[in-house]
């Protein structure tokens, strides 16, 4: 049998002592399922993830939840960022631990069940450190703090004294969607990168967006304007969003195609 570890709040302990982990957690193929981490040797590697998962685990702080799975069990392990090289492959749970163990540095990798965690699984549910691991990303420690609007948590203890330290670029309230299309026109043609990738930022924080006027910075002779089109177009549900995402996969530059990986609209394919 496989031991795992799964960092959850206090509050969930009792029910999941009851009737086990539910599958609520979006897997990298969009699948549900549970995240956990093979129990190492290392008390600090096993528990890592749980300064970064306590920034949203409410006041009780959180437990350890450990559970069995059989060897064959069927699992995913990878990297989170699921980067080439690093991407989630299905193999069997003990594998999952003998790959996990043999890492120089496993810091920021996981394993994904794609369901839920019967109670007959569960080993224990203990109390655990809360000041174990790292936060927003391993080795972030001593590089300055980013108030963007994608990296701040809103609510986040000392978050209004940072950014009133460090104020953003891109603080305040967006600019309207036809101000920002504007300012596109007025970039020129095949326009200015820098104002073209500061419009397309402020586009990537809304749900939708005027697909078809933005399309044609998929052909942008600089990459760095495509690969800010790509994370813009990410996060939209406009209709034919995805299609120009698949597109800009397939693009000549590297960094464009990395930053259609970013975005979970492709996840798995």
């Amino acid at each position: 049998m496989a031991l795992f570890v799964h960092l959850t709040p206090a509050a969930n302990a009792a029910r999941i002592r009851r009737s086990g982990i539910r599958a609520v957690s979006r897997g990298p193929d969009g699948s549900k399922g549970v995240f956990c981490f093979p129990v190492l040797p290392s008390y600090t590697l096993t528990h890592q993830w749980l300064r970064e998962l306590a920034r949203h685990g409410g006041p009780r702080g959180l437990v350890a939840v450990h559970l069995r799975l059989p060897d064959t069990a069927s699992v995913t392990v990878g990297h989170y960022s699921n980067r080439p090289g690093r991407a989630h492959t299905d193999v069997t749970a003990s594998e999952a631990v003998r790959r996990t163990a043999a890492l120089d540095d496993p810091r920021g990798w996981e394993v994904f069940v794609p369901r839920s965690v019967t109670r007959a699984e569960i080993h224990r549910v203990r109390a655990v450190r809360q000041v174990t691991g790292w936060r927003y990303f391993p080795d972030s420690n001593g590089r300055e703090p980013c108030t963007c609007y994608g990296c701040r948590v809103r609510g986040e203890y000392g978050s209004r004294r940072l950014r009133r330290r460090r104020p953003h670029p891109f603080d305040g309230p967006a600019p309207a969607t036809p101000v920002l299309l504007r300012r596109i026109e007025e970039a020129g043609d095949p326009g200015d990168p820098a104002e073209l990738r500061a419009a397309l930022r402020w586009l990537g924080t809304r749900r939708r967006g005027p697909l078809d006027r933005v399309a044609r910075l998929a052909d942008h002779p600089d990459p760095t304007v495509r690969a800010a089109l790509a994370e813009a177009v990410g996060p939209w549900r406009t209709p034919g969003a995805e299609a120009l995402l698949r597109r800009l996969a397939e693009d000549s530059d590297e960094d464009v195609r990395e930053a259609v990986d970013l975005t979970d609209r492709l996840g798995g394919d």
